[in-house]
């Protein structure tokens, strides 16, 4: 009986009953109007974000191809350039 008693115990039971109050007062809250309309406002301003950064993400794309073809350019021009300085010497 003292094992069922002890402080331990005790303490683990507040945590339950205080948890199944919160839980039971939390269910109200998500249910209310207020509650909808900021989960709304959060959910718009994730979707904004997710197109912001796709956006950003294509332009990124869009750049780092032409600057692969500009670095594959240049890349070609030394080549030339090593080849005809070779032929030179």
């Amino acid at each position: 009986m003292r094992d069922c008693l002890n402080k331990e115990n005790l303490k683990k039971g507040g945590l339950f009953a205080a948890g199944v109050a919160f839980g039971t007062a939390g269910l109200k809250i998500l249910t209310s109007d207020d509650a909808k309309k900021v989960y709304t406002n959060c959910t718009a301003a994730v979707l904004r974000a997710k197109d912001t950064v796709m956006k950003t993400a294509t332009t990124v794309q869009e750049n780092a191809e032409d600057i692969l073809e500009e670095a594959k350019q240049t890349n070609e021009k030394r080549e030339a350039e090593k080849a005809v300085t070779a032929e030179e010497e």
